[in-house]
């Protein structure tokens, strides 16, 4: 006769309550915070920046970098350090605050100690005088060092508080100051844009007199409250008024909405049409340029976003338009006046369909070698051809016909009517209707049978062939389709700056058009614009912080790629296949 032991199981005990707090996470990640601060200052980073501030006398734009990287590693600190207890993420917070500014803290004394400008140039008496509230050195060294400990103690209590708040009063208080730095820091801008208006006394009580650099206290405080009261209405009423004005909407006939659609669309263009008049010469231009890249954008949004092909060639079709337009437009033509030995004389608009259609005509003649690749074989090949065009247009044997290095002088601008429109006031109407066109043509594919194909071809090139779809004429239209776009934007280009040359058209052109659509969506039309104002236009209006931007703009991207990777406006599709599981409920993970 068997035996039954019955064992009696212990039921397991609570764990403490000291336990869930992880100080060990909380320590590492308040010691990476504080390199992360040595090291943008070591580098030139907040010096450069301190030429700008946020708020007129209290933080400047080289502190606000240094107080962020504390608040934004203590808030990750307190994030970590605790699962469940709201006094643990305050304690996490503030300890990691406190390690990243003893790190500061060690850095300004070993400064006073050791001349650390032998090994870094940029370890400048102003940057330890920004590091330590301008304090007298070495005198006040110690009450220097207090306040530093004192920074990153509060800095990272208040990232903990935050983190142990309701998600609803976060959100509120985050963009309230995202607001106040964004608006401080585009204040330069903003003032020169009203000066000499109606509004220009008004708009000064918020970002001070000309002589100051940043937002008053009255103004930051303003945009504060009011950027919170935003939040607070977005988050309590927005969902609710979204969803009637969808079901009022909806419930209109179709005849109606298209009208609808169609109003809003003529106000928003003729908004823009009158845009130049306030924004004068330079920053025409630099909307011409985010023009430019809208256009492209689109056409490889087309390459990339509908058809899943990726093309690190892209720029090529760019120069080739470029090209055209050169050798069809030049007046330069001959050993004495110019680069090239034969031009066509043509006007921009004669020139502008063969532009566009050599471009398309090259996409085709990319697209037949590659019918059959994927993936990095794909990007390898593409990549491998745009810098075939490169080198050609840098060759010594080309050089009679299309310049060489020196590129190509002389190309007519675009003229109507006799009266010249490459001037950044008139060219922004001509970019701006190219991009209506285009947009529209894009929008009309996406949702027509060839784009529905493409779509399939992206999803799974198998599947779609089993459908019927056929693979080679899919993939030559969309390769043709973004290389005439990208074709039509540097055929305006070459007429807006009537001169050419190989450097405009390096590899790092392709890497910002597809940075623009991943950023503002895959696939997603409006993303493209979204993509182009934050990745071109942002950039160009922070040219005063020299490279440094660009190790922003790196910076911007990685925290896109792991944080939100759909991008800012990314096409539904798109979306909800990067967050599948998500979407997968719960029980079915047996």
């Amino acid at each position: 006769m068997a035996v039954e032991t019955l064992s009696k199981t212990k039921a397991p005990s609570a764990v403490p309550a000291t336990m869930d707090f992880n100080w060990k996470t909380a320590g590492r990640i308040g010691f990476i915070g504080g390199i992360l601060a040595v090291l943008v200052s070591v580098i030139g980073m907040v010096e450069t920046f301190d030429g700008r501030d946020i708020i007129g006398g209290v933080i400047s734009m080289g502190q606000t970098v240094v107080v962020a990287l504390i608040f934004a590693t203590a808030f990750m600190a307190a994030d970590r350090s605790s699962k469940t207890s709201p006094l643990f993420h305050i304690l996490g917070g503030g300890l990691s605050g406190l390690i990243s500014a003893v790190m500061l803290a060690l850095f300004v004394w070993v400064s006073q100690l050791v001349n650390l400008r032998e090994i870094f140039v940029n370890v400048s008496p102003s940057l330890i005088a920004i590091l330590t509230f301008d304090k007298e050195l070495p005198a006040e060294l110690s009450a220097a060092v207090i306040q530093l400990l004192l920074t990153g103690l509060v800095l990272g209590v208040v990232a903990g508080v935050l983190r142990a708040a309701p998600i609803k009063i976060r959100n509120i208080i985050f963009s309230g100051m995202l607001w106040v730095v964004a608006i401080g820091l585009l204040g330069e801008l903003i003032r020169t844009l009203v000066t000499g208006r109606a509004i220009e006394d008004q708009v000064a009580w918020v970002l001070g007199g000309r002589l100051e650099k940043g937002l008053s206290v009255n103004g930051a405080v303003s945009i504060f409250i009011f950027a919170s009261l935003l939040s607070f209405i977005s988050q309590t009423f927005g969902a609710r008024i979204g969803k009637e004005v969808q079901t009022r909407r909806a419930a209109l006939p179709a005849t109606t909405q298209r009208i609808l659609n169609g109003v809003i669309l003529l106000v928003v263009f003729l908004v823009l049409w009158q845009l130049p008049q306030y924004l004068g010469l330079y920053l025409s231009d630099v909307a011409n340029t985010v023009g430019l890249y809208i256009l492209m954008g689109l056409g490889l949004n087309i390459v990339v976003g509908f058809a899943g092909l990726l093309d690190l060639g892209y720029v090529a079709f760019f120069a080739i338009g470029a090209y055209v337009m050169g050798v069809a437009t030049s007046s330069a033509v001959g050993d004495g006046r110019g680069q090239i030995l034969f031009s066509l004389n043509w006007t921009f608009w004669e020139a502008l369909p063969l532009a566009i259609l050599v471009a398309l005509f090259a996409g085709i003649l990319l697209g037949i070698p590659v019918l059959k690749m994927r993936g990095d074989y794909l990007a390898i090949v593409t990549l491998g051809f745009g810098e075939i065009i490169r080198i050609m247009a840098l060759s010594d044997y080309l050089k009679p016909n299309i310049g060489g290095a020196q590129g190509i002088v002389g190309i007519q601008p675009i003229i109507l009517a006799g009266q010249n429109l490459s001037n950044p006031i008139s060219l922004f109407h001509v970019v701006l209707i190219a991009c209506v066109i285009v947009g529209f043509v894009a929008w009309r594919l996406r949702d027509s049978r060839v784009g529905r194909a493409w779509k399939a071809i992206r999803e799974d090139e198998d599947v779609a062939a089993a459908m019927g779809i056929n693979l080679v004429s899919t993939k030559l239209l969309a390769f043709g389709a973004g290389a005439a776009f990208s074709g039509l934007a540097g055929a305006i280009f070459a007429s807006k700056l009537t001169s050419i040359q190989p450097g405009s058209f390096s590899f790092i052109v392709s890497i910002n058009i597809l940075a623009l659509i991943i950023i503002g969506g895959m696939g997603s039309i409006p993303g493209v614009l979204v993509g182009a104002l934050a990745l071109v236009a942002l950039p160009e209006l922070l040219r005063e912080f020299a490279e440094f931007r660009l190790l922003v703009y790196g910076v911007v991207l990685v925290m896109m790629m792991l944080y939100k990777p759909e991008g800012l406006l990314p096409e539904e599709t798109h979306k909800a296949e990067l967050h599948e599981d998500e979407n997968i409920p719960a029980e079915s993970h047996a």
